[in-house]
C-alpha cells in the first residue's frame, strides 16, 4: 500500500524556463519517475495552484507529495515563494527540494532556513540531470516516507 501511495504521489514543479521544465521531464522518463506532474511558471502561479485559486479546480489540482521550486524566477521569486509555503498551516508539511543553477552559500543557507528540506543546484549536462533526479527518486519515493495527502477547508 505504501509502495503505490508513493508512486502515485504528486509532483510540482515551479520553474519558469520551459526548457528547464521539458528537460525534466525527459530525465523523469529516463528516471522511471513515473508520478503525475503539475507544473507552475511562476511563484504566483504555485501559491494560487496550491491554495486553490485563480481557477484551478480543487478537484483536479491534487495536492503534490513534493515540490520542485526553482529560485530565480521574475515576479514572486522561489526565495519568496518557500518563505510563503512554509508559513502557510496546510501547505508547510510539503518537502520542497530547492532546484536551482545557484551554488551561492547564502541562498543555500537562506533555502534552509525557511525551510528547504532539500537544496540540489542543477547539473549542466541532461546526464548529470538524470542521475540527479534519480537520486531525489530514490530517496523521495523509494525511502522517506511522505506525508498524507489532506483536503483544504
Amino acid at each position: 500500500m505504501i509502495e503505490n501511495i508513493r508512486k502515485t504521489q504528486p509532483i510540482l514543479m515551479v520553474e519558469d524556463s520551459e526548457d528547464d521544465y521539458e528537460a525534466a521531464m525527459r530525465a523523469f522518463k529516463k528516471a522511471s519517475l513515473h508520478n503525475p506532474v503539475s507544473w507552475c511558471r511562476s511563484g504566483e502561479e504555485a501559491l494560487d495552484f496550491l491554495k486553490h485559486e485563480g481557477g484551478y479546480n480543487t478537484s483536479t489540482a491534487e495536492r503534490p507529495g513534493l515540490i520542485l521550486l526553482d529560485l530565480n524566477m521574475p515576479g514572486l521569486d522561489g526565495r519568496k515563494t518557500l518563505k510563503l509555503i512554509k508559513e502557510n498551516a496546510h501547505l508547510k508539511g510539503i518537502p520542497v527540494i530547492i532546484l536551482t543553477t545557484s551554488a551561492d552559500e547564502r541562498d543555500i543557507e537562506t533555502c534552509y532556513q525557511m525551510g528547504a528540506n532539500t537544496y540540489v543546484q542543477k547539473p549542466v549536462s541532461f546526464d548529470g540531470l538524470i542521475d540527479a533526479i534519480k537520486r531525489i527518486k530514490e530517496y523521495w519515493f523509494e525511502i522517506a516516507l511522505l506525508p498524507k495527502d489532506e483536503k483544504h477547508d
